[in-house]
């Protein structure tokens, strides 16, 4: 599975990775986890990237711990070289996950929601099915059992919605690289999370025609 950073224009300085659209993104992305994270326990985050993400959000919610995964070995690297210029104690060192092996996941048993940004459109669909499996067996292992919320970033299709012009182009591009990619079906994403015991509880619109759902274990 591809770190969801090979989609945008990577810069490297060292082992650190630099992707623009995370400093365009964060801010808005941050003010609905203010909502919707839990306010302890440990959130882990799903495809980290360059890590950018995770050094942010660890500052913005010093209350909760942080914790960073990919399964791209450069990507877990470039995370690290973020870590180590943390200051705070929140931001925990990267797991190497994959989200389309949710058996395999080395899962803490503190973890009490998960994030995954810009993941699923640049993957096959067994990622998104995994990323609710995974985090159904890390709800039922943690403290956060009854109301563990899945959060995911990114464009989504959506019935009775046009879509933005932007997102049918870049779906097509998706799809020209890697014909198992491609901008999802809100509604397809629903029923795979109810699958796995998960439930839709919001949808914010995001800059950029990108969205934010958040699921909920029932």
């Amino acid at each position: 599975m591809p770190s969801p950073t090979s989609m945008d224009d990577i810069s490297e300085h060292g082992a650190k990775r630099h992707a623009p659209a995370t400093l365009r993104n964060r801010e808005a992305i941050a003010r609905v986890l203010s909502a919707e994270l839990p306010k302890k326990g440990t959130v882990l985050e799903i495809a980290s990237g360059s890590g950018e993400h995770a050094l942010y959000f660890a500052a913005q919610f010093p209350d909760l711990d942080w914790q960073p995964s990919d399964p791209d070995p450069d990507a877990r690297n470039s995370i690290r070289a973020y870590t180590q210029e943390y200051k705070g104690t929140n931001l925990r060192d990267v797991l190497e996950v994959d989200a389309s092996l949710p058996k395999a996941w080395a899962i803490p048993p503190d973890i009490a929601a998960a994030l995954c940004i810009n993941m699923i459109h640049i993957s096959a669909y067994a990622s998104c099915t995994g990323l609710f499996e995974g985090s159904a067996r890390a709800a039922a292992q943690g403290k956060g059992a009854t109301d563990f919320p899945v959060i995911l970033y990114g464009p989504f299709f959506e019935q009775g919605v046009e879509p933005a012009p932007s997102n049918l182009a870049f779906d097509v591009s998706l799809k020209a690289r890697n014909p198992e990619w491609g901008i999802r079906d809100a509604e397809k994403v629903d029923s795979t999370a109810r699958a796995h015991g998960f439930e839709r509880a919001a949808r914010y619109e995001m800059p950029a025609n990108n969205l934010m759902l958040v699921y909920r274990k029932t």
